[in-house]
Protein backbone atom coordinates (compact mmCIF):
# COMPACT_ATOMS: atom_id res chain seq x y z
CA UNK A 1 0.00 0.00 0.00
CA UNK A 2 1.43 3.52 -0.87
CA UNK A 3 1.97 5.40 1.97
CA UNK A 4 0.45 8.88 2.76
CA UNK A 5 2.01 12.20 3.22
CA UNK A 6 1.63 12.09 6.84
CA UNK A 7 3.04 8.52 7.33
CA UNK A 8 6.24 8.12 8.92
CA UNK A 9 6.92 4.16 9.08
CA UNK A 10 9.68 2.61 9.25
CA UNK A 11 11.36 0.71 6.21
CA UNK A 12 14.62 1.37 4.57
CA UNK A 13 12.97 2.99 1.59
CA UNK A 14 10.03 4.90 0.61
CA UNK A 15 8.05 3.48 -2.36
CA UNK A 16 5.50 6.35 -1.92
CA UNK A 17 5.67 9.53 -0.16
CA UNK A 18 8.81 10.94 1.53
CA UNK A 19 8.66 10.53 5.11
CA UNK A 20 9.47 14.50 5.59
CA UNK A 21 8.70 14.52 9.34
CA UNK A 22 11.08 12.25 10.54
CA UNK A 23 14.00 14.84 9.07
CA UNK A 24 16.98 15.24 11.10
CA UNK A 25 17.71 19.34 11.79
CA UNK A 26 20.71 20.43 13.70
CA UNK A 27 21.09 23.72 16.33
CA UNK A 28 21.34 26.77 14.17
CA UNK A 29 24.63 27.77 16.22
CA UNK A 30 26.21 24.54 14.90
CA UNK A 31 26.16 25.38 11.07
CA UNK A 32 28.92 27.12 9.67
CA UNK A 33 27.35 30.55 8.12
CA UNK A 34 29.09 32.02 5.37
CA UNK A 35 28.02 36.02 6.04
CA UNK A 36 28.38 37.50 9.16
CA UNK A 37 26.05 40.80 9.63
CA UNK A 38 29.10 42.62 10.99
CA UNK A 39 31.21 41.85 7.98
CA UNK A 40 28.31 42.57 5.34
CA UNK A 41 26.20 45.54 7.21
CA UNK A 42 26.63 48.29 4.58
CA UNK A 43 26.39 51.86 7.00
CA UNK A 44 23.61 53.84 5.17
CA UNK A 45 26.38 56.93 5.28
CA UNK A 46 28.99 55.22 3.45
CA UNK A 47 30.13 56.48 0.26
CA UNK A 48 28.45 56.16 -3.16
CA UNK A 49 29.63 53.27 -5.14
CA UNK A 50 30.75 53.65 -8.95
CA UNK A 51 28.11 53.45 -11.55
CA UNK A 52 28.01 53.77 -15.03
CA UNK A 53 27.16 57.34 -16.94
CA UNK A 54 23.63 55.11 -18.16
CA UNK A 55 23.21 53.70 -14.93
CA UNK A 56 23.63 56.86 -12.97
CA UNK A 57 21.32 58.92 -14.63
CA UNK A 58 18.75 56.21 -14.48
CA UNK A 59 19.26 56.30 -10.87
CA UNK A 60 18.89 60.06 -10.81
CA UNK A 61 15.67 59.75 -12.21
CA UNK A 62 14.32 56.96 -10.20
CA UNK A 63 14.89 59.53 -7.08
CA UNK A 64 12.87 62.27 -8.90
CA UNK A 65 10.21 59.52 -10.65
CA UNK A 66 9.74 58.89 -6.39
CA UNK A 67 9.90 62.16 -5.68
CA UNK A 68 6.99 63.11 -7.63
CA UNK A 69 4.64 59.50 -6.38
CA UNK A 70 5.10 60.41 -3.04
CA UNK A 71 3.81 63.72 -3.48
CA UNK A 72 0.58 62.51 -5.14
CA UNK A 73 0.68 60.18 -2.55
CA UNK A 74 0.92 57.01 -4.84
CA UNK A 75 3.21 53.53 -4.27
CA UNK A 76 6.59 53.52 -4.27
CA UNK A 77 7.11 49.15 -4.17
CA UNK A 78 10.72 47.74 -3.79
CA UNK A 79 10.75 43.96 -5.08
CA UNK A 80 14.04 42.61 -3.89
CA UNK A 81 15.49 39.38 -4.10
CA UNK A 82 17.46 37.59 -1.11
CA UNK A 83 21.14 38.69 -2.37
CA UNK A 84 19.75 42.62 -1.25
CA UNK A 85 20.08 41.15 2.55
CA UNK A 86 23.37 39.06 1.77
CA UNK A 87 24.78 41.98 0.42
CA UNK A 88 24.34 44.48 3.82
CA UNK A 89 21.50 46.99 2.01
CA UNK A 90 19.35 46.56 5.74
CA UNK A 91 20.22 49.71 7.06
CA UNK A 92 20.17 51.67 3.27
CA UNK A 93 16.36 49.94 3.16
CA UNK A 94 15.58 51.08 6.34
CA UNK A 95 16.14 54.77 5.70
CA UNK A 96 14.34 54.99 2.91
CA UNK A 97 11.42 53.85 4.75
CA UNK A 98 12.07 55.75 7.47
CA UNK A 99 11.82 58.55 4.65
CA UNK A 100 8.58 57.81 3.77
CA UNK A 101 10.41 57.30 0.71
CA UNK A 102 9.13 53.35 -0.04
CA UNK A 103 5.63 52.54 0.98
CA UNK A 104 5.81 48.36 0.24
CA UNK A 105 8.39 45.99 0.82
CA UNK A 106 7.92 42.59 -1.12
CA UNK A 107 10.87 39.68 -1.18
CA UNK A 108 10.78 35.87 -1.52
CA UNK A 109 10.60 33.07 1.11
CA UNK A 110 14.35 33.12 1.28
CA UNK A 111 14.74 36.90 1.74
CA UNK A 112 12.75 36.55 4.84
CA UNK A 113 14.84 33.70 5.96
CA UNK A 114 18.11 35.73 5.61
CA UNK A 115 16.51 38.51 7.66
CA UNK A 116 15.37 36.40 10.36
CA UNK A 117 18.58 34.51 11.11
CA UNK A 118 20.40 37.71 10.80
CA UNK A 119 18.36 39.24 13.37
CA UNK A 120 18.19 36.18 15.43
CA UNK A 121 21.89 35.17 15.25
CA UNK A 122 23.74 37.58 13.63
CA UNK A 123 25.10 34.93 10.84
CA UNK A 124 23.15 33.46 7.58
CA UNK A 125 23.98 31.52 4.73
CA UNK A 126 25.73 28.16 4.08
CA UNK A 127 27.69 25.87 1.42
CA UNK A 128 24.86 24.64 -0.99
CA UNK A 129 26.90 22.20 -2.51
CA UNK A 130 28.79 20.47 0.50
CA UNK A 131 25.52 20.29 2.53
CA UNK A 132 22.79 18.71 -0.27
CA UNK A 133 25.91 16.01 -0.21
CA UNK A 134 25.94 15.70 3.50
CA UNK A 135 21.94 15.85 3.91
CA UNK A 136 21.63 18.75 6.31
CA UNK A 137 21.09 21.70 3.87
CA UNK A 138 18.52 24.19 5.65
CA UNK A 139 18.22 21.46 8.50
CA UNK A 140 18.24 23.64 11.08
CA UNK A 141 16.14 23.81 13.58
CA UNK A 142 15.28 27.38 14.88
CA UNK A 143 14.71 28.66 11.73
CA UNK A 144 12.13 26.26 10.45
CA UNK A 145 10.49 25.88 13.75
CA UNK A 146 10.09 29.70 14.43
CA UNK A 147 9.32 30.88 10.95
CA UNK A 148 6.26 28.08 11.08
CA UNK A 149 4.93 29.42 14.63
CA UNK A 150 5.32 33.12 13.84
CA UNK A 151 3.41 32.71 10.72
CA UNK A 152 0.84 30.01 12.49
CA UNK A 153 0.37 32.32 15.30
CA UNK A 154 0.36 35.52 13.44
CA UNK A 155 -2.61 33.77 11.00
CA UNK A 156 -5.39 34.27 13.95
CA UNK A 157 -4.40 37.91 13.83
CA UNK A 158 -5.37 38.09 9.83
CA UNK A 159 -2.00 38.42 9.62
CA UNK A 160 -0.12 36.95 6.28
CA UNK A 161 3.61 36.11 6.19
CA UNK A 162 5.63 39.46 6.26
CA UNK A 163 3.66 41.24 8.92
CA UNK A 164 3.49 37.91 11.22
CA UNK A 165 7.33 37.15 10.84
CA UNK A 166 7.97 41.13 11.46
CA UNK A 167 5.79 41.43 13.94
CA UNK A 168 7.81 38.28 16.13
CA UNK A 169 10.93 39.85 15.20
CA UNK A 170 10.39 43.18 16.79
CA UNK A 171 8.52 41.77 19.77
CA UNK A 172 10.96 39.03 20.51
CA UNK A 173 8.34 35.87 20.51
CA UNK A 174 5.05 35.63 20.71
CA UNK A 175 1.61 35.17 22.75
CA UNK A 176 0.22 31.52 21.95
CA UNK A 177 -3.21 30.54 23.11
CA UNK A 178 -4.03 28.16 25.39
CA UNK A 179 -4.97 24.71 22.65
CA UNK A 180 -7.83 24.30 24.99
CA UNK A 181 -9.12 27.77 23.70
CA UNK A 182 -8.36 26.65 19.85
CA UNK A 183 -10.29 24.12 20.37
CA UNK A 184 -13.27 25.72 21.57
CA UNK A 185 -13.09 28.47 19.09
CA UNK A 186 -13.00 25.84 16.45
CA UNK A 187 -16.04 23.54 17.69
CA UNK A 188 -18.02 27.21 18.37
CA UNK A 189 -18.21 28.01 14.57
CA UNK A 190 -16.70 25.80 11.92
CA UNK A 191 -18.00 28.49 9.78
CA UNK A 192 -15.54 31.31 10.90
CA UNK A 193 -13.16 32.47 8.16
CA UNK A 194 -10.19 31.72 10.38
CA UNK A 195 -11.20 28.03 11.39
CA UNK A 196 -8.50 26.58 9.00
CA UNK A 197 -5.76 28.83 10.41
CA UNK A 198 -6.89 27.83 13.92
CA UNK A 199 -6.97 24.34 13.28
CA UNK A 200 -3.49 24.26 12.00
CA UNK A 201 -1.83 26.07 15.24
CA UNK A 202 -4.19 23.56 17.17
CA UNK A 203 -2.35 20.98 15.60
CA UNK A 204 1.14 22.14 15.17
CA UNK A 205 0.91 23.05 19.75
CA UNK A 206 -0.19 19.33 20.05
CA UNK A 207 1.67 17.51 18.09
CA UNK A 208 5.28 19.67 19.23
CA UNK A 209 3.75 19.75 23.05
CA UNK A 210 3.72 23.14 23.10
CA UNK A 211 2.03 25.47 25.46
CA UNK A 212 -0.14 28.42 25.53
CA UNK A 213 1.42 31.52 26.95
CA UNK A 214 4.37 34.21 26.25
CA UNK A 215 6.66 32.17 23.69
CA UNK A 216 10.48 34.04 24.57
CA UNK A 217 12.73 34.50 21.32
CA UNK A 218 15.53 36.91 21.17
CA UNK A 219 16.72 38.69 18.51
CA UNK A 220 19.67 40.89 19.23
CA UNK A 221 19.96 42.27 15.91
CA UNK A 222 16.79 43.38 15.16
CA UNK A 223 17.66 46.96 14.53
CA UNK A 224 18.78 45.63 11.19
CA UNK A 225 15.73 43.52 10.45
CA UNK A 226 13.89 44.68 7.17
CA UNK A 227 10.73 42.91 8.52
CA UNK A 228 10.62 44.45 12.24
CA UNK A 229 11.12 47.92 10.98
CA UNK A 230 8.18 47.84 8.37
CA UNK A 231 6.75 46.12 10.78
CA UNK A 232 7.11 48.73 13.51
CA UNK A 233 6.51 51.75 10.50
CA UNK A 234 2.86 49.80 9.56
CA UNK A 235 4.78 49.28 5.96
CA UNK A 236 3.42 46.30 4.00
CA UNK A 237 5.63 43.89 3.68
CA UNK A 238 4.63 41.08 1.62
CA UNK A 239 6.50 37.46 1.14
CA UNK A 240 5.98 35.85 -2.02
CA UNK A 241 7.31 31.69 -1.83
CA UNK A 242 7.06 28.61 -3.74
CA UNK A 243 6.35 25.66 -1.30
CA UNK A 244 9.64 23.64 -1.34
CA UNK A 245 11.44 26.35 -2.70
CA UNK A 246 13.21 27.39 0.52
CA UNK A 247 15.24 25.62 3.23
CA UNK A 248 12.00 25.52 5.95
CA UNK A 249 10.62 22.54 3.96
CA UNK A 250 13.27 20.24 5.22
CA UNK A 251 12.35 20.93 8.46
CA UNK A 252 9.35 18.23 10.02
CA UNK A 253 7.16 21.41 11.13
CA UNK A 254 7.21 21.83 7.19
CA UNK A 255 3.56 23.20 6.71
CA UNK A 256 2.14 23.87 3.20
CA UNK A 257 -0.83 25.02 4.62
CA UNK A 258 0.54 27.26 6.96
CA UNK A 259 3.23 29.10 4.51
CA UNK A 260 0.47 29.06 1.12
CA UNK A 261 -2.13 30.95 3.84
CA UNK A 262 0.40 33.56 5.06
CA UNK A 263 1.70 34.03 0.90
CA UNK A 264 -2.05 34.23 0.20
CA UNK A 265 -3.22 36.77 2.47
CA UNK A 266 -0.18 38.69 0.98
CA UNK A 267 -0.40 38.48 -2.28
CA UNK A 268 -3.78 40.59 -1.70
CA UNK A 269 -2.03 42.89 -0.05
CA UNK A 270 0.71 43.58 -2.74
CA UNK A 271 -2.20 44.10 -4.75
CA UNK A 272 -3.48 46.53 -2.44
CA UNK A 273 -0.25 48.90 -3.20
CA UNK A 274 -0.72 48.36 -7.04
CA UNK A 275 -4.09 49.33 -6.84
CA UNK A 276 -2.29 52.76 -5.34
CA UNK A 277 0.61 52.75 -8.16
CA UNK A 278 -1.19 55.69 -10.73
CA UNK A 279 1.68 57.74 -11.05
CA UNK A 280 3.60 55.48 -8.76
CA UNK A 281 7.05 53.32 -9.01
CA UNK A 282 8.22 50.01 -8.62
CA UNK A 283 11.86 48.88 -8.08
CA UNK A 284 12.79 45.72 -8.90
CA UNK A 285 15.98 44.60 -7.37
CA UNK A 286 17.65 41.15 -8.54
CA UNK A 287 14.35 39.45 -8.37
CA UNK A 288 14.55 37.70 -11.65
CA UNK A 289 11.50 35.55 -10.97
CA UNK A 290 9.25 36.11 -8.47
CA UNK A 291 8.94 39.55 -8.76
CA UNK A 292 7.47 39.97 -12.36
CA UNK A 293 5.52 37.00 -11.43
CA UNK A 294 3.56 38.42 -8.88
CA UNK A 295 3.79 42.15 -10.17
CA UNK A 296 1.86 41.19 -13.59
CA UNK A 297 -0.82 38.55 -11.83
CA UNK A 298 -1.61 41.49 -9.07
CA UNK A 299 -1.90 43.95 -11.96
CA UNK A 300 -4.16 42.18 -13.73
CA UNK A 301 -6.54 41.67 -10.77
CA UNK A 302 -6.71 44.85 -9.93
CA UNK A 303 -7.13 46.32 -13.77
CA UNK A 304 -9.80 43.66 -13.64
CA UNK A 305 -11.59 44.79 -10.44
CA UNK A 306 -11.24 48.59 -11.68
CA UNK A 307 -13.10 47.87 -14.99
CA UNK A 308 -15.66 46.07 -12.94
CA UNK A 309 -16.44 49.13 -11.52
CA UNK A 310 -15.71 51.25 -14.25
CA UNK A 311 -12.23 52.80 -13.61
CA UNK A 312 -9.72 53.24 -16.27
CA UNK A 313 -6.52 50.51 -15.38
CA UNK A 314 -3.70 51.46 -13.79
CA UNK A 315 -1.68 53.86 -15.60
CA UNK A 316 1.29 56.63 -15.43
CA UNK A 317 3.50 54.33 -13.59
CA UNK A 318 7.37 53.46 -13.98
CA UNK A 319 9.18 50.51 -13.01
CA UNK A 320 12.80 50.21 -12.73
CA UNK A 321 14.66 46.94 -13.33
CA UNK A 322 17.77 46.49 -11.90
CA UNK A 323 20.30 43.16 -12.36
CA UNK A 324 23.40 42.59 -12.87
CA UNK A 325 22.86 40.94 -16.46
CA UNK A 326 23.28 43.27 -19.48
CA UNK A 327 19.66 43.09 -20.52
CA UNK A 328 19.94 40.64 -24.02
CA UNK A 329 21.90 43.50 -25.66
CA UNK A 330 18.85 44.97 -26.73
CA UNK A 331 17.10 48.56 -25.85
CA UNK A 332 14.18 47.58 -24.17
CA UNK A 333 13.10 51.77 -24.52
CA UNK A 334 12.06 50.00 -28.35
CA UNK A 335 10.15 47.81 -26.57
CA UNK A 336 10.05 44.27 -27.01
CA UNK A 337 12.58 42.10 -28.88
CA UNK A 338 11.27 39.64 -31.63
CA UNK A 339 11.60 35.76 -30.53
CA UNK A 340 14.35 35.01 -32.18
CA UNK A 341 15.99 37.30 -30.63
CA UNK A 342 17.93 35.90 -26.85
CA UNK A 343 16.62 38.91 -24.98
CA UNK A 344 12.97 38.24 -25.49
CA UNK A 345 13.93 35.30 -22.71
CA UNK A 346 14.59 37.46 -20.09
CA UNK A 347 11.98 37.69 -18.07
CA UNK A 348 12.67 40.39 -15.56
CA UNK A 349 12.82 42.54 -18.50
CA UNK A 350 10.13 41.15 -20.47
CA UNK A 351 7.20 40.69 -18.00
CA UNK A 352 7.69 44.00 -17.08
CA UNK A 353 7.97 45.76 -20.03
CA UNK A 354 4.20 44.20 -20.78
CA UNK A 355 3.00 45.72 -17.00
CA UNK A 356 2.02 49.50 -19.10
CA UNK A 357 3.57 52.27 -17.42
CA UNK A 358 7.36 52.76 -18.60
CA UNK A 359 9.72 50.39 -18.12
CA UNK A 360 13.61 50.96 -17.11
CA UNK A 361 16.47 48.57 -17.51
CA UNK A 362 19.30 49.52 -14.89
CA UNK A 363 22.21 47.06 -15.07
CA UNK A 364 23.79 47.35 -12.00
CA UNK A 365 24.96 46.08 -8.67
CA UNK A 366 22.25 46.24 -6.27
CA UNK A 367 24.73 48.38 -3.62
CA UNK A 368 25.60 50.91 -6.34
CA UNK A 369 22.30 51.46 -7.23
CA UNK A 370 20.12 51.71 -3.99
CA UNK A 371 23.38 53.46 -2.11
CA UNK A 372 23.23 55.80 -5.21
CA UNK A 373 19.13 56.24 -5.16
CA UNK A 374 19.50 56.79 -1.13
CA UNK A 375 22.46 60.01 -1.39
CA UNK A 376 19.74 61.51 -3.79
CA UNK A 377 16.90 61.06 -1.60
CA UNK A 378 18.45 61.50 1.80
CA UNK A 379 18.44 65.05 3.53
CA UNK A 380 14.81 65.78 1.80
CA UNK A 381 11.75 66.42 3.78
CA UNK A 382 9.04 64.79 2.38
CA UNK A 383 5.66 66.77 2.68
CA UNK A 384 3.17 63.81 1.77
CA UNK A 385 1.15 61.39 2.32
CA UNK A 386 3.05 58.60 4.88
CA UNK A 387 4.78 55.73 3.71
CA UNK A 388 2.37 53.23 5.49
CA UNK A 389 -0.68 54.32 3.99
CA UNK A 390 -3.52 52.11 3.62
CA UNK A 391 -4.88 49.43 5.19
CA UNK A 392 -2.53 47.11 6.98
CA UNK A 393 -5.01 44.24 8.37
CA UNK A 394 -7.92 43.65 6.40
CA UNK A 395 -8.46 40.66 8.85
CA UNK A 396 -9.76 38.89 5.86
CA UNK A 397 -13.55 39.50 7.09
CA UNK A 398 -13.73 38.11 10.11
CA UNK A 399 -13.57 41.78 12.30
CA UNK A 400 -12.08 40.01 15.07
CA UNK A 401 -8.87 38.19 16.07
CA UNK A 402 -8.60 34.14 17.07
Amino acid sequence: MKRKPSDTGGGSYWPGYLPLARVRVWPLEQRRSLSRLEEILIPSDCAPRPLSEAAAALVEEAAEKIRQARLRGAAVMLIYGAHLVKNGLMEVVIRLMEGGWITHLATNGAGTIHDWELAFLGRTEESVRAHVAQGCFGTWDETGRYLHLALAAGALQGDGWGRSLGRFIAEDGVELPEPAELEQAIRADLGHALTPARLELWQMMRRHGLRGGRMSVIHPYKAYSLLARAFELGIPFTVHPGIGYDIIATHPWFNGAVLGRAAQWDFALFGGSVERLDGGVVLSVGSAIMGPQVFEKSLSCVNNLRLQSGRSVVQGHTIYVVDLQEGGQWDWSRGEPPKDNPAYYLRFCKSYARMGGQMRYVQSDNRAFLIGLWHRLKGERLAAAPAGSGAMNPRWETGEDL
